[in-house]
């Protein structure tokens, strides 16, 4: 592990997790934190974790970034004392807004796809438990399946949001802490990191909440829940041709007894 991102979802860990790729690095984002450690973070979010967990979970990972990981930064840190932190950080008042229309993005209302294959596939269960899990332990939001309405204060998660913001700023070591203002750029990052600045544009992701119709188009785990749901989709179809026929033949079977019954 050489770098942990602490900061909270929404404020900017999609496009920093761009431009880490584009350095070189390889990077767990909450996708990836869900497919590869699943279990064992559903564990942890449950019963609480040990040093030696993040160590066996991360020690072939560079960077691990987004819910749960700002959550639990400080042990994973515990775990891998050499690692670099980063924090982004936003006002409150705009990252609450930003997190209420990336929860009105990923409800059914506006992305009924995405919702559907968590309904109806096993990937897409198992992906719904756990974000919904996450999302609790590190959000204090509670999703109300299927349509995922979700409850929230958001005048707590201001609260919160501030704290951690200032807790890691007073708790991690400064000679390892980047408090980062993406508008800055590549320098200060590459600087941090010890990188020569590539020479790109640096990325700006998820701009307006677009970030499940992009998961939905590119990412690997939400195109194999997409298979799976056509998969369950031609089931369901072929269980449903079954019943009609079924109650067909049973209704044909009924005219003709009554027929038969007739002329005796």
């Amino acid at each position: 592990m050489k770098i942990i991102v602490a900061s909270y979802s929404k404020t900017g860990t999609k496009t920093l997790n761009a431009a880490l790729r584009a350095l070189g690095y390889d990077v767990y984002d909450f996708v990836e934190n869900f497919w590869y450690l699943g279990d064992d973070w559903m564990r942890i979010m449950n019963n609480g974790g040990k040093v030696e967990d993040f160590k066996r979970m991360y020690k072939d990972v560079d960077v691990a970034l987004d819910i749960p990981v700002y959550f639990f930064w400080e042990e994973i840190h515990q775990a891998f004392p050499d690692a670099k932190i980063i924090l982004t950080l936003r006002d409150d008042e705009s990252w609450c807004k930003s997190l209420d229309k990336q929860m009105e993005e990923m409800s059914s209302k506006s992305s009924p796809l995405y919702v559907l294959v968590q309904l109806m596939t096993y990937t897409g269960f198992r992906y719904y438990k756990w974000t919904t899990r996450a999302a609790e332990v590190c959000l204090g939001t509670r999703t109300k399946w299927f349509w995922q309405t979700v409850d929230k204060n958001g005048t707590i998660q201001k609260h919160v949001f501030r704290q951690h913001n200032v807790y890691v700023q007073q708790k991690a070591p400064k000679n390892k802490l980047l408090v980062y203002n993406l508008a800055d750029g590549w320098e200060p990052l590459c600087k941090f990191l010890g990188k020569d600045v590539p020479d790109q544009v640096f990325p700006r992701m998820n701009v307006g909440a677009t970030l499940v119709a992009n998961m939905m188009a590119k990412h690997p785990v939400m195109k194999r829940m997409q298979k799976e749901f056509k998969i369950s989709m031609g089931i369901i179809s072929i269980l449903m041709l079954y019943g009609c026929y079924k109650v067909f033949k049973g209704f044909t079977f009924h005219a003709e007894e009554t027929t038969f019954m007739q002329k005796i």
